[in-house]
């Protein structure tokens, strides 16, 4: 295993004992009823998997029970077959999707998001390709991928400047947290049975660590991030820290952090 060269008050090795503990604890099929990946986790069809996967990542804030429920109106709406229902809907079938509304997500996005996945689904098998094509096999991060996506995304005359607010980049410093979650979701691979594994093109050691509020202060609480604010350059730094630990699956501590804001922990 590399040294581990990030600062911290707590002796290297009680920062990857603790992680690599609450790895273990964390991801098993026990952690899913209760977070946003219960959403895919309802559907088998690689499409359906995708869809549900970034809606439910996108929705991603506030309390984990109304993000799974508004999730759970939403793929109601789409006759809980929203690949079949993106790519066969009609005009008239949009209507009861105007109503539907989380924080500032509203009708205005939730139409956008339809017609961005009926157009890309006529002419691509697979979502991974919105962001593996803008990238290279060397490239370290998942960085060219989420701006390509960004870009990809919001080029159409249709495109409501409202929406863009959704689908962060790094161009804009965001530290692109539901799109890396999205993206953890997809892309890592491992017997666990929580994380699906069904891109291939994106290697599990490119994707960047989340970072939500919990993930975030127990970060830097091990000292795995030094920087003031939270931004892209912070993901970064962090997923960078984590890659000492694990060189080709870094983010699976995120597992862990996450476990250990929830439980309160603290110095």
């Amino acid at each position: 295993m590399p040294s581990t060269e990030f600062e911290t008050a707590y002796p290297p090795s009680y920062v990857t004992e603790l992680l690599e503990e609450k790895v273990a604890q964390y991801n098993k099929p026990d952690f899913i009823p209760f977070d946003p990946i219960s959403i895919p986790h309802r559907f088998s069809i690689k499409q359906d998997i995708e869809i549900m996967g970034f809606w439910a990542s996108v929705l991603a804030w506030g309390q984990r029970k109304t993000i799974i429920n508004k999730c759970l109106e939403l793929s109601a709406l789409m006759d809980n077959a929203p690949y079949d229902f993106i790519l066969n809907h009609q005009e008239n079938d949009l209507k009861p999707f105007l109503t539907f509304k989380h924080r500032t997500f509203n009708a205005t996005d939730t139409l956008y998001f339809l017609h961005f996945f009926q157009e890309y689904y006529k002419q691509h098998e697979s979502l991974e390709f919105a962001f593996s094509s803008h990238m290279r096999a060397d490239d370290v991060t998942i960085e060219k991928g989420l701006i390509g996506f960004h870009d990809l995304f919001s080029n159409s005359e249709n495109f409501p400047a409202r929406t863009r607010k959704h689908i962060a980049t790094p161009v804009r410093k965001s530290s692109c947290k539901r799109l890396n979650m999205f993206l953890r979701w997809m892309v890592r691979k491992d017997t666990n049975g929580v994380d699906f594994g069904i891109w291939n093109t994106i290697r599990p050691s490119q994707l960047v660590c989340p970072c939500d509020v919990h993930v975030d202060r127990v970060a830097r609480l091990l000292g795995l991030i030094k920087r003031p604010v939270t931004n892209w350059q912070t993901a970064t730094e962090l997923t960078a820290s984590l890659r000492l630990l694990d060189p080709h699956d870094p983010v699976k501590y995120d597992f862990a952090l996450f476990g250990l804001g929830i439980e309160g922990f603290a110095k």
